[in-house]
Protein backbone atom coordinates (compact mmCIF):
# COMPACT_ATOMS: atom_id res chain seq x y z
CA UNK A 1 0.00 0.00 0.00
CA UNK A 2 1.47 3.23 -1.13
CA UNK A 3 -1.75 5.88 -0.15
CA UNK A 4 -0.90 8.82 1.24
CA UNK A 5 -2.70 10.46 3.99
CA UNK A 6 -1.39 13.98 3.07
CA UNK A 7 -1.59 14.43 -0.58
CA UNK A 8 -3.90 13.00 -3.22
CA UNK A 9 -1.53 10.47 -4.89
CA UNK A 10 -2.91 6.93 -5.28
CA UNK A 11 -1.87 3.91 -7.17
CA UNK A 12 -4.88 3.13 -9.77
CA UNK A 13 -5.42 -0.42 -7.89
CA UNK A 14 -5.79 1.48 -4.57
CA UNK A 15 -8.22 3.67 -6.01
CA UNK A 16 -10.16 0.87 -6.96
CA UNK A 17 -10.64 -0.35 -3.57
CA UNK A 18 -13.17 2.54 -2.61
CA UNK A 19 -15.75 4.25 -4.66
CA UNK A 20 -18.63 2.79 -5.62
CA UNK A 21 -17.55 -0.06 -7.02
CA UNK A 22 -16.02 -1.01 -4.19
CA UNK A 23 -17.46 -4.33 -2.31
CA UNK A 24 -17.74 -2.25 0.88
CA UNK A 25 -19.86 0.31 -1.12
CA UNK A 26 -22.38 -3.24 -2.20
CA UNK A 27 -22.99 -3.41 1.23
CA UNK A 28 -24.03 -0.19 2.41
CA UNK A 29 -28.00 -0.07 2.31
CA UNK A 30 -27.66 -3.70 2.99
CA UNK A 31 -30.25 -3.99 6.04
CA UNK A 32 -27.96 -7.06 7.35
CA UNK A 33 -25.33 -4.21 8.33
CA UNK A 34 -27.71 -3.33 11.36
CA UNK A 35 -27.11 -6.71 13.01
CA UNK A 36 -23.62 -6.89 12.20
CA UNK A 37 -22.45 -3.53 13.11
CA UNK A 38 -24.09 -3.91 16.69
CA UNK A 39 -22.03 -7.26 16.30
CA UNK A 40 -19.21 -5.68 15.51
CA UNK A 41 -19.27 -2.76 18.39
CA UNK A 42 -19.24 -5.45 21.00
CA UNK A 43 -16.60 -7.14 19.33
CA UNK A 44 -14.75 -3.80 19.70
CA UNK A 45 -15.90 -3.04 23.09
CA UNK A 46 -14.72 -6.54 24.37
CA UNK A 47 -11.21 -5.07 23.34
CA UNK A 48 -9.82 -3.57 26.96
CA UNK A 49 -8.41 -0.82 25.00
CA UNK A 50 -11.61 0.70 23.20
CA UNK A 51 -13.82 -0.55 25.76
CA UNK A 52 -11.95 1.92 28.19
CA UNK A 53 -12.08 4.46 25.67
CA UNK A 54 -15.84 3.92 25.22
CA UNK A 55 -16.42 3.81 28.99
CA UNK A 56 -15.02 7.38 29.68
CA UNK A 57 -15.71 9.09 26.23
CA UNK A 58 -18.47 7.51 24.14
CA UNK A 59 -21.71 9.34 24.00
CA UNK A 60 -22.66 5.73 22.12
CA UNK A 61 -25.76 5.07 25.65
CA UNK A 62 -26.95 8.81 25.87
CA UNK A 63 -27.24 9.07 22.28
CA UNK A 64 -27.08 5.68 20.14
CA UNK A 65 -28.95 7.68 16.87
CA UNK A 66 -26.23 10.09 16.78
CA UNK A 67 -23.43 8.29 17.10
CA UNK A 68 -25.11 5.79 13.97
CA UNK A 69 -25.73 8.70 11.97
CA UNK A 70 -21.91 9.74 12.57
CA UNK A 71 -20.45 6.16 11.90
CA UNK A 72 -22.35 5.62 9.21
CA UNK A 73 -20.44 9.80 7.39
CA UNK A 74 -17.38 8.93 8.11
CA UNK A 75 -16.97 5.53 6.70
CA UNK A 76 -18.82 6.77 3.66
CA UNK A 77 -16.36 9.41 3.41
CA UNK A 78 -13.74 6.89 4.32
CA UNK A 79 -14.62 4.71 0.92
CA UNK A 80 -15.23 7.93 -1.42
CA UNK A 81 -13.86 7.49 -4.47
CA UNK A 82 -12.12 11.12 -4.13
CA UNK A 83 -9.05 10.65 -2.19
CA UNK A 84 -9.17 14.09 -0.87
CA UNK A 85 -12.19 13.55 0.77
CA UNK A 86 -10.89 10.23 2.54
CA UNK A 87 -7.86 12.32 3.65
CA UNK A 88 -9.97 15.10 5.00
CA UNK A 89 -12.12 12.69 6.91
CA UNK A 90 -9.12 10.75 8.26
CA UNK A 91 -7.56 13.49 9.17
CA UNK A 92 -10.27 14.48 11.33
CA UNK A 93 -10.90 10.93 12.75
CA UNK A 94 -6.73 11.30 13.71
CA UNK A 95 -7.75 14.35 15.62
CA UNK A 96 -10.94 13.18 17.73
CA UNK A 97 -8.78 9.89 18.30
CA UNK A 98 -5.63 11.60 19.18
CA UNK A 99 -7.84 13.61 22.15
CA UNK A 100 -8.70 10.26 23.78
CA UNK A 101 -6.56 8.97 26.44
CA UNK A 102 -6.70 8.16 30.35
CA UNK A 103 -6.55 4.85 31.96
CA UNK A 104 -9.58 2.27 33.02
CA UNK A 105 -10.88 0.97 36.58
CA UNK A 106 -7.68 -1.68 36.68
CA UNK A 107 -5.20 1.20 35.83
CA UNK A 108 -4.11 0.20 32.82
CA UNK A 109 -3.50 2.84 29.96
CA UNK A 110 -5.24 3.23 27.10
CA UNK A 111 -4.82 5.01 23.63
CA UNK A 112 -7.10 5.59 20.58
CA UNK A 113 -4.67 6.53 19.01
CA UNK A 114 -2.79 3.10 19.37
CA UNK A 115 -2.05 1.33 15.88
CA UNK A 116 -2.89 -2.37 17.16
CA UNK A 117 -6.16 -1.23 18.86
CA UNK A 118 -7.34 0.94 15.62
CA UNK A 119 -6.29 -2.57 13.80
CA UNK A 120 -8.36 -4.16 15.71
CA UNK A 121 -11.95 -2.06 15.07
CA UNK A 122 -11.42 -2.39 11.45
CA UNK A 123 -11.12 -6.18 12.09
CA UNK A 124 -14.33 -6.61 13.60
CA UNK A 125 -15.99 -4.47 10.79
CA UNK A 126 -14.54 -6.98 8.19
CA UNK A 127 -15.14 -10.05 9.71
CA UNK A 128 -18.39 -9.17 10.85
CA UNK A 129 -19.31 -8.55 7.30
CA UNK A 130 -17.79 -11.93 6.44
CA UNK A 131 -20.10 -13.25 9.09
CA UNK A 132 -23.27 -11.75 8.36
CA UNK A 133 -23.32 -13.34 5.07
CA UNK A 134 -22.92 -16.80 6.20
CA UNK A 135 -25.38 -16.84 8.96
CA UNK A 136 -27.78 -15.27 5.99
CA UNK A 137 -27.15 -18.20 4.02
CA UNK A 138 -24.71 -16.13 1.01
CA UNK A 139 -21.35 -16.82 1.74
CA UNK A 140 -18.63 -15.35 0.04
CA UNK A 141 -16.65 -16.57 -2.52
CA UNK A 142 -12.72 -16.43 -1.91
CA UNK A 143 -12.16 -13.98 -4.11
CA UNK A 144 -14.54 -11.30 -3.09
CA UNK A 145 -13.40 -12.21 0.56
CA UNK A 146 -10.06 -11.53 -0.22
CA UNK A 147 -11.16 -8.29 -2.57
CA UNK A 148 -12.97 -7.18 0.61
CA UNK A 149 -9.68 -7.85 2.81
CA UNK A 150 -7.93 -5.83 0.74
CA UNK A 151 -10.41 -2.73 1.05
CA UNK A 152 -10.61 -2.71 4.53
CA UNK A 153 -6.32 -3.15 4.98
CA UNK A 154 -6.41 0.25 2.54
CA UNK A 155 -8.93 1.50 5.30
CA UNK A 156 -6.49 1.37 7.73
CA UNK A 157 -3.65 2.10 5.71
CA UNK A 158 -5.44 5.65 5.24
CA UNK A 159 -5.96 6.06 8.90
CA UNK A 160 -2.26 5.23 9.75
CA UNK A 161 -0.37 5.42 6.78
CA UNK A 162 0.11 1.83 6.32
CA UNK A 163 -1.82 -1.37 7.22
CA UNK A 164 0.65 -3.27 9.04
CA UNK A 165 -1.02 -4.39 11.96
CA UNK A 166 -3.17 -6.27 10.58
CA UNK A 167 -1.65 -9.44 8.41
CA UNK A 168 -1.04 -9.04 4.43
CA UNK A 169 -2.85 -12.05 3.47
CA UNK A 170 -6.69 -13.45 4.39
CA UNK A 171 -5.38 -16.72 5.42
CA UNK A 172 -2.94 -15.22 7.99
CA UNK A 173 -6.04 -12.98 9.26
CA UNK A 174 -7.90 -15.81 10.65
CA UNK A 175 -5.65 -16.58 12.91
CA UNK A 176 -4.97 -13.36 14.17
CA UNK A 177 -8.90 -12.52 14.65
CA UNK A 178 -9.00 -16.37 16.96
CA UNK A 179 -5.54 -14.92 18.62
CA UNK A 180 -6.93 -11.78 19.94
CA UNK A 181 -10.64 -13.47 20.50
CA UNK A 182 -8.72 -15.93 22.65
CA UNK A 183 -6.40 -13.84 24.11
CA UNK A 184 -7.02 -10.04 24.60
CA UNK A 185 -10.88 -9.85 24.79
CA UNK A 186 -12.76 -9.31 27.96
CA UNK A 187 -16.23 -8.75 29.56
CA UNK A 188 -15.83 -5.33 29.54
CA UNK A 189 -17.94 -2.28 31.48
CA UNK A 190 -18.63 -1.06 27.64
CA UNK A 191 -19.50 -4.78 26.54
CA UNK A 192 -22.45 -5.26 29.69
CA UNK A 193 -23.48 -1.40 29.14
CA UNK A 194 -23.69 -2.24 25.06
CA UNK A 195 -25.67 -5.50 26.10
CA UNK A 196 -27.82 -5.15 29.09
CA UNK A 197 -28.30 -1.46 29.37
CA UNK A 198 -28.48 0.15 25.71
CA UNK A 199 -30.94 -2.36 24.45
CA UNK A 200 -33.13 -1.84 27.51
CA UNK A 201 -32.91 1.85 27.73
CA UNK A 202 -32.72 2.65 23.77
CA UNK A 203 -33.97 6.57 23.54
CA UNK A 204 -36.28 7.17 20.78
CA UNK A 205 -34.72 8.26 17.33
CA UNK A 206 -36.47 11.72 16.05
CA UNK A 207 -39.11 10.51 14.15
CA UNK A 208 -40.30 8.59 17.37
CA UNK A 209 -39.62 10.70 19.96
CA UNK A 210 -43.56 11.84 20.48
CA UNK A 211 -44.91 8.77 21.08
CA UNK A 212 -42.85 7.31 24.51
CA UNK A 213 -45.27 4.48 25.36
CA UNK A 214 -45.21 3.40 22.24
CA UNK A 215 -41.83 3.07 21.86
CA UNK A 216 -40.77 1.59 25.27
CA UNK A 217 -43.80 -0.99 24.63
CA UNK A 218 -41.80 -1.63 21.32
CA UNK A 219 -37.95 -1.35 23.03
CA UNK A 220 -39.44 -3.77 25.89
CA UNK A 221 -40.11 -6.39 23.24
CA UNK A 222 -37.38 -5.95 20.84
CA UNK A 223 -34.27 -5.06 22.99
CA UNK A 224 -34.09 -8.61 24.87
CA UNK A 225 -34.64 -10.34 21.51
CA UNK A 226 -31.33 -7.86 19.80
CA UNK A 227 -29.34 -8.66 22.74
CA UNK A 228 -29.71 -12.38 22.46
CA UNK A 229 -29.55 -12.19 18.90
CA UNK A 230 -25.96 -10.31 19.34
CA UNK A 231 -24.48 -12.78 22.04
CA UNK A 232 -25.36 -15.81 19.98
CA UNK A 233 -23.47 -14.81 17.11
CA UNK A 234 -20.70 -13.89 18.82
CA UNK A 235 -17.31 -16.42 18.87
CA UNK A 236 -17.91 -19.14 20.90
CA UNK A 237 -14.90 -19.15 23.18
CA UNK A 238 -15.30 -15.25 23.72
CA UNK A 239 -18.87 -16.13 25.24
CA UNK A 240 -17.45 -18.64 27.18
CA UNK A 241 -14.66 -16.91 29.07
CA UNK A 242 -16.80 -13.52 29.44
CA UNK A 243 -19.56 -15.85 30.80
CA UNK A 244 -22.39 -14.26 28.39
CA UNK A 245 -25.74 -16.10 28.81
CA UNK A 246 -27.13 -17.50 26.18
CA UNK A 247 -31.47 -17.45 25.97
CA UNK A 248 -32.41 -20.98 25.38
CA UNK A 249 -33.53 -21.04 21.41
CA UNK A 250 -30.92 -17.59 20.71
CA UNK A 251 -28.78 -19.55 18.29
CA UNK A 252 -32.21 -19.96 15.72
CA UNK A 253 -33.48 -17.16 16.53
CA UNK A 254 -30.16 -15.70 15.08
CA UNK A 255 -30.11 -18.15 12.44
CA UNK A 256 -33.35 -16.85 11.38
CA UNK A 257 -32.79 -13.03 11.84
CA UNK A 258 -30.50 -13.28 9.75
CA UNK A 259 -31.84 -15.36 6.89
CA UNK A 260 -34.98 -12.82 6.94
CA UNK A 261 -32.83 -9.91 6.43
CA UNK A 262 -30.80 -11.51 3.77
CA UNK A 263 -34.17 -11.84 1.88
CA UNK A 264 -34.30 -8.14 0.92
CA UNK A 265 -31.65 -9.07 -1.95
CA UNK A 266 -34.64 -10.10 -3.54
CA UNK A 267 -36.34 -6.43 -3.77
CA UNK A 268 -36.04 -4.12 -6.66
CA UNK A 269 -32.72 -2.10 -6.58
CA UNK A 270 -32.73 1.30 -4.55
CA UNK A 271 -35.73 0.52 -2.55
CA UNK A 272 -33.60 0.94 0.51
CA UNK A 273 -31.74 3.51 0.93
CA UNK A 274 -29.10 3.41 4.38
CA UNK A 275 -28.27 7.14 4.06
CA UNK A 276 -32.46 8.59 3.52
CA UNK A 277 -33.01 5.70 6.54
CA UNK A 278 -30.74 7.79 9.10
CA UNK A 279 -31.47 10.99 7.76
CA UNK A 280 -35.13 10.30 8.11
CA UNK A 281 -34.19 8.93 11.72
CA UNK A 282 -33.13 12.42 12.62
CA UNK A 283 -35.56 14.40 10.59
CA UNK A 284 -37.06 17.05 12.79
CA UNK A 285 -40.93 17.47 11.90
CA UNK A 286 -40.20 21.31 11.66
CA UNK A 287 -37.98 21.04 8.86
CA UNK A 288 -38.65 22.39 5.49
CA UNK A 289 -37.80 19.29 4.16
CA UNK A 290 -39.86 17.88 1.41
CA UNK A 291 -40.29 14.92 4.11
CA UNK A 292 -40.85 16.84 6.99
CA UNK A 293 -44.83 16.98 6.40
CA UNK A 294 -44.86 13.13 6.14
CA UNK A 295 -42.85 13.05 9.56
CA UNK A 296 -45.19 15.16 10.82
CA UNK A 297 -48.17 13.23 9.86
CA UNK A 298 -46.42 9.87 11.36
CA UNK A 299 -45.96 11.72 14.12
CA UNK A 300 -49.25 12.98 14.93
CA UNK A 301 -50.73 9.54 13.82
CA UNK A 302 -47.37 7.93 16.77
CA UNK A 303 -48.61 9.93 19.37
CA UNK A 304 -52.17 8.70 19.32
CA UNK A 305 -51.37 5.00 19.20
CA UNK A 306 -49.30 6.24 22.07
CA UNK A 307 -52.31 7.72 24.00
CA UNK A 308 -54.53 4.53 23.17
CA UNK A 309 -51.60 2.03 24.54
CA UNK A 310 -50.96 4.19 27.50
CA UNK A 311 -54.52 3.83 28.70
CA UNK A 312 -54.31 0.10 27.69
CA UNK A 313 -51.03 -0.54 29.43
CA UNK A 314 -49.53 2.01 31.35
CA UNK A 315 -45.69 2.11 31.40
CA UNK A 316 -43.88 3.83 33.65
CA UNK A 317 -40.85 5.84 33.23
CA UNK A 318 -41.35 6.88 29.79
CA UNK A 319 -43.11 9.90 30.02
CA UNK A 320 -42.93 13.45 27.81
CA UNK A 321 -40.85 15.93 29.54
CA UNK A 322 -42.88 19.20 30.09
CA UNK A 323 -41.17 21.81 31.95
CA UNK A 324 -41.23 22.53 35.22
CA UNK A 325 -42.90 26.36 36.15
CA UNK A 326 -40.33 29.11 37.20
CA UNK A 327 -41.58 29.62 40.83
CA UNK A 328 -39.60 28.16 43.94
CA UNK A 329 -36.30 27.00 44.57
CA UNK A 330 -37.59 23.37 44.43
CA UNK A 331 -39.58 23.66 41.40
CA UNK A 332 -36.61 25.68 39.73
CA UNK A 333 -34.49 22.19 40.27
CA UNK A 334 -36.46 20.14 38.02
CA UNK A 335 -35.47 21.69 34.72
CA UNK A 336 -32.09 22.31 35.75
CA UNK A 337 -31.09 18.60 36.50
CA UNK A 338 -33.41 17.40 33.52
CA UNK A 339 -30.77 19.84 31.21
CA UNK A 340 -28.65 18.67 33.14
CA UNK A 341 -29.32 15.04 32.26
CA UNK A 342 -30.25 16.12 28.30
CA UNK A 343 -27.64 18.39 27.19
CA UNK A 344 -24.78 18.39 29.97
CA UNK A 345 -24.15 14.53 31.02
CA UNK A 346 -23.03 13.32 27.00
CA UNK A 347 -21.95 10.42 28.36
CA UNK A 348 -24.48 9.16 30.41
CA UNK A 349 -22.73 8.18 33.25
CA UNK A 350 -24.71 10.91 36.08
CA UNK A 351 -21.72 13.41 36.13
CA UNK A 352 -20.35 16.24 34.43
CA UNK A 353 -16.48 16.52 33.55
CA UNK A 354 -14.34 16.64 30.62
CA UNK A 355 -15.09 14.08 28.39
CA UNK A 356 -18.95 15.36 28.21
CA UNK A 357 -17.71 18.67 27.15
CA UNK A 358 -15.35 17.00 24.92
CA UNK A 359 -18.08 14.90 23.26
CA UNK A 360 -19.95 18.40 22.64
CA UNK A 361 -16.59 20.26 20.85
CA UNK A 362 -16.51 16.74 19.08
CA UNK A 363 -19.93 16.93 17.62
CA UNK A 364 -20.41 20.47 16.70
CA UNK A 365 -16.47 20.40 15.15
CA UNK A 366 -18.17 17.38 13.20
CA UNK A 367 -21.84 18.51 12.23
CA UNK A 368 -19.61 22.03 11.00
CA UNK A 369 -17.05 19.91 9.58
CA UNK A 370 -14.38 22.12 11.00
CA UNK A 371 -10.80 22.31 9.44
CA UNK A 372 -8.14 21.91 12.42
CA UNK A 373 -7.55 25.44 13.12
CA UNK A 374 -11.52 26.20 13.96
CA UNK A 375 -11.45 22.32 15.76
CA UNK A 376 -8.41 23.72 17.58
CA UNK A 377 -10.20 26.64 18.93
CA UNK A 378 -13.49 25.10 19.49
CA UNK A 379 -11.55 22.45 21.53
CA UNK A 380 -9.67 24.47 23.45
CA UNK A 381 -13.04 27.09 24.73
CA UNK A 382 -14.15 23.87 25.41
CA UNK A 383 -11.66 22.83 27.73
CA UNK A 384 -11.60 26.35 29.30
CA UNK A 385 -15.34 26.25 29.69
CA UNK A 386 -14.71 22.84 31.85
CA UNK A 387 -11.87 24.48 33.99
CA UNK A 388 -14.68 27.20 34.92
CA UNK A 389 -17.34 24.67 35.61
CA UNK A 390 -14.66 23.01 37.86
CA UNK A 391 -13.40 25.39 39.13
CA UNK A 392 -16.97 27.15 40.28
CA UNK A 393 -19.34 23.79 41.13
CA UNK A 394 -17.33 20.71 42.00
CA UNK A 395 -17.70 21.79 45.78
CA UNK A 396 -16.68 18.09 46.54
CA UNK A 397 -13.20 18.04 44.88
CA UNK A 398 -13.94 14.78 43.00
CA UNK A 399 -13.05 15.93 39.98
CA UNK A 400 -16.31 15.96 38.29
CA UNK A 401 -19.88 17.92 38.74
CA UNK A 402 -22.77 16.06 40.02
CA UNK A 403 -26.54 17.01 38.78
CA UNK A 404 -26.95 18.58 42.41
CA UNK A 405 -23.87 20.79 42.45
CA UNK A 406 -25.05 21.86 38.54
CA UNK A 407 -28.96 22.61 39.91
CA UNK A 408 -27.53 24.62 43.12
CA UNK A 409 -25.51 26.76 41.21
CA UNK A 410 -27.10 27.59 37.45
CA UNK A 411 -26.01 31.25 37.64
CA UNK A 412 -22.19 30.16 37.73
CA UNK A 413 -22.39 28.31 33.87
CA UNK A 414 -22.23 31.56 31.91
CA UNK A 415 -18.75 33.10 32.28
CA UNK A 416 -16.06 34.44 30.17
CA UNK A 417 -15.22 30.73 29.06
CA UNK A 418 -18.74 29.82 27.41
CA UNK A 419 -19.17 33.22 26.05
CA UNK A 420 -16.05 31.99 24.16
CA UNK A 421 -17.38 28.53 23.03
CA UNK A 422 -20.09 31.31 20.98
CA UNK A 423 -17.95 33.17 19.77
CA UNK A 424 -15.43 30.61 18.19
CA UNK A 425 -18.83 29.31 17.22
CA UNK A 426 -20.09 32.48 15.72
CA UNK A 427 -16.44 32.95 13.99
CA UNK A 428 -17.20 29.46 12.47
CA UNK A 429 -20.56 30.36 11.32
CA UNK A 430 -19.68 33.70 9.81
CA UNK A 431 -18.05 32.56 6.59
CA UNK A 432 -17.65 36.12 4.84
CA UNK A 433 -16.14 37.55 8.15
CA UNK A 434 -17.98 40.55 8.59
CA UNK A 435 -18.50 40.71 12.06
CA UNK A 436 -22.68 39.50 11.60
CA UNK A 437 -24.36 36.42 10.35
CA UNK A 438 -26.97 36.99 7.83
CA UNK A 439 -30.36 35.17 7.48
CA UNK A 440 -29.00 32.61 4.92
CA UNK A 441 -25.66 31.83 6.73
CA UNK A 442 -28.35 31.44 10.08
CA UNK A 443 -30.51 28.93 8.36
CA UNK A 444 -26.89 27.21 7.25
CA UNK A 445 -26.21 26.83 10.72
CA UNK A 446 -29.04 25.43 12.04
CA UNK A 447 -29.31 23.12 8.93
CA UNK A 448 -25.98 21.49 9.54
CA UNK A 449 -25.14 21.77 13.03
CA UNK A 450 -28.07 21.30 14.67
CA UNK A 451 -30.10 19.38 11.99
CA UNK A 452 -33.41 21.91 12.34
CA UNK A 453 -34.48 24.62 10.35
CA UNK A 454 -35.36 28.10 11.49
CA UNK A 455 -37.25 31.05 10.65
CA UNK A 456 -35.93 34.22 10.57
CA UNK A 457 -36.58 38.01 9.74
CA UNK A 458 -34.21 38.01 7.31
CA UNK A 459 -32.07 40.65 8.90
CA UNK A 460 -28.77 40.41 10.69
CA UNK A 461 -27.60 38.94 13.72
CA UNK A 462 -24.97 40.43 15.40
CA UNK A 463 -22.50 38.63 17.71
CA UNK A 464 -24.01 39.74 21.00
CA UNK A 465 -26.99 38.69 20.41
CA UNK A 466 -26.10 35.06 18.78
CA UNK A 467 -23.70 35.01 22.31
CA UNK A 468 -26.53 36.13 24.15
CA UNK A 469 -29.17 33.47 22.67
CA UNK A 470 -26.16 30.77 23.24
CA UNK A 471 -25.70 31.97 26.32
CA UNK A 472 -29.33 31.16 27.53
CA UNK A 473 -29.46 28.22 26.58
CA UNK A 474 -26.17 26.43 27.83
CA UNK A 475 -26.74 27.54 30.89
CA UNK A 476 -30.21 26.29 31.37
CA UNK A 477 -31.75 29.15 32.11
CA UNK A 478 -33.96 28.88 29.34
CA UNK A 479 -35.85 26.28 27.21
CA UNK A 480 -37.99 26.58 23.91
CA UNK A 481 -34.63 28.71 22.43
CA UNK A 482 -33.58 27.69 18.77
CA UNK A 483 -30.85 26.00 20.50
CA UNK A 484 -32.77 23.38 22.09
CA UNK A 485 -32.38 20.46 19.69
CA UNK A 486 -28.14 21.50 19.59
CA UNK A 487 -26.88 18.47 21.53
CA UNK A 488 -30.60 16.68 22.83
CA UNK A 489 -31.08 15.20 20.04
CA UNK A 490 -30.78 11.05 20.83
Amino acid sequence: MTTETTGSTETADEASLFGPDSQFSGFFDDPRWALAIIRATVLEAAHPQVGAALADNSTFVTHPWRRLRNTFLSMRRMFAADPAEREREAARLNRLHARMSGSDSRGRAYDAMDRATRAWVVATLFESAVTMCRLSGQPLGQDTMERMYAEYRAYLAALDGDAAELPEELHEFWRYFDRVVENELENTEAVRVILYRLFDHLPAPALLDGAPTLWAAGRAVVGPLLGAITVASLPESYRRRAGLPEMPGAATLMQGAYLATGLTRFLPEGWINAESIVEALSLSPDSDDPRARTVAALRARMKRASALLRLLTPLSGDTDFEPAPSRGTEENRRPAEEFFRRVLDQTGDGHLDWPDLAAMARELSTRLDLDEPEETRLYDAFAAWWRELQAALDTDGDGRVSAEEYAAAVPSLAGPALIRVAEVLFDATDKDGNGSIDAEEYRTLFRTAFHRDLTTDGGAYGKSAFVGDFLSFMSGRRTGTPYDPVLADA
